[in-house]
């Protein structure tokens, strides 16, 4: 199917082999391993990622399904279904690095990433140097002798600034060094960060990808085969692994990726666009708008600019504070991709683990408000912003 676009793509998804006419949905696989009459075949199975099923923690077909449906709308070798997108995250870095080996990250981090990695400093000295996500100039300046990976995010969590993906990842290429991209924010169907020169594709499929808030998953996409079964040789001994049932929920959900990404985008731009400008806003955070220092990088690398946007309010933390509890549509709650618009304060929930150093360096104030718009009528949710922007200016 690799002549299919993507929005086809997500509806047909790879299916187990089985005998006789073949289900449309993917059959749910809900066991923990798979008994055999031929020794030779079992012991087989547990040795390598492409061998016959043997047990949930190495293989199952519905996760496979999952797996090989990723990697295509990704443009990708093989995938790594995992049970969350820390999960994929922390399997993917824990496979690559040793210990004294040196990182290369971009200044604004989600919050869970940039606490992984200060575990890795403290846990096996593994260095991290920040740059900016469009300087590779900064980059290459930072490589050194145990420089070993470039870590991306394609839109930036909460501050949406979008990374220079050609110009990094052939840096980082030139160097040997290899480039992981978490490509949440803007899903396959915005960018397929491979593409751009990345080794390995991360997504946190809780998000946009499984897209009704009722399931936790992550995925790793490989550009290459050696570089899957390298990361899978760990993964499988790690053990943080997809459960069957959630990958088939995830699987259910993504055959509406297309659908819901046009609405997202579309309601986030109406609401990004108002509030540019009102008099509580200092600044609006979304590369669709002019005034965003990644606007120009955005216009070239992206078709839209996805359903995730943040402000600051002029009255700082107090102010967020009235927002957040003014809001009655939109729901105050971690997460975001679902059809449900939600809200948060980066600060004191995503981010928390940040220092006010770190909170800075991210451009993350006080004040700063993320919302994460769902799929509803674009005037009922400016409706309760422009309410709940009364509340917090009162």
């Amino acid at each position: 199917m690799s002549e299919l676009r993507r929005e086809t793509r997500v509806v047909h998804h790879p299916q187990p082999p089985v005998e006789g006419g073949r289900p449309i949905a993917v059959p749910l696989y809900q066991t923990s391993g798979f008994a055999f009459d031929d020794p030779a075949v079992f012991a087989d199975g547990m040795g390598r990622p492409d061998g016959a099923f043997v047990y949930g923690r190495l293989s199952n077909p519905t996760v496979r399904s999952l797996e090989q449906a990723v990697s295509g709308l990704e443009g990708g070798a093989a995938a790594i279904a995992t049970a969350s997108g820390m999960g994929a995250i922390n399997t993917v870095l824990l496979a690559l690095l040793g210990p004294g080996d040196h990182v290369i990250a971009q200044r604004a981090l989600y919050g869970g990433t940039a606490g992984a990695l200060t575990e890795l400093t403290a846990r096996f000295g593994v260095q991290v140097t920040y740059v900016a996500e469009d300087d590779p100039e900064a980059m290459r300046a930072a490589i050194g002798p145990r420089t070993r990976l470039l870590y991306l995010e394609t839109i930036a969590n909460p501050t949406t600034q979008v990374a220079d993906l050609p110009a990094m990842c052939a840096v980082a290429r030139e160097a040997g060094v290899l480039t992981v991209v978490d490509n949440t924010f803007a899903s396959p169907l915005l960018c397929r960060p491979l593409e751009h020169g990345a080794d390995v594709v991360v997504h946190s499929s809780t998000k946009y990808l499984s897209g009704h808030a009722d399931v936790l998953g992550g995925v790793a996409v490989f550009a290459t085969d050696e570089l899957y079964r390298r990361v899978w040789a760990f993964a499988v001994e790690l053990g943080a692994t997809a459960d069957p049932f959630a990958a088939w929920l995830t699987l259910r959900g993504m055959q509406t990726l297309h659908l819901r990404m046009e609405r997202h985008c579309h309601n986030t731009r109406t609401l990004a666009t108002r509030l540019d400008g009102h008099p509580a806003v200092t600044v609006v955070h979304w590369p669709g708008l002019p005034s965003h220092p990644s606007h120009a990088l955005a216009v070239r690398l992206l078709p839209d600019f996805g359903g995730v946007f943040s402000f600051d309010l002029a009255g700082g933390r107090a102010a967020g504070e009235r927002f957040m509890a003014a809001v009655r549509l939109a729901l105050l709650a971690p997460s975001l991709g679902g059809v449900e618009t939600l809200v948060m304060h980066p600060a004191t929930t995503s981010h928390r683990m940040l220092s006010a150093e770190e909170l800075a360096r991210q451009g993350i104030g006080e004040g700063t408000v993320r919302v994460a718009v769902g799929v509803e009528h674009v005037e009922d949710l400016w409706a309760d912003l422009a309410q709940a922007l009364a509340v917090a200016t009162a």
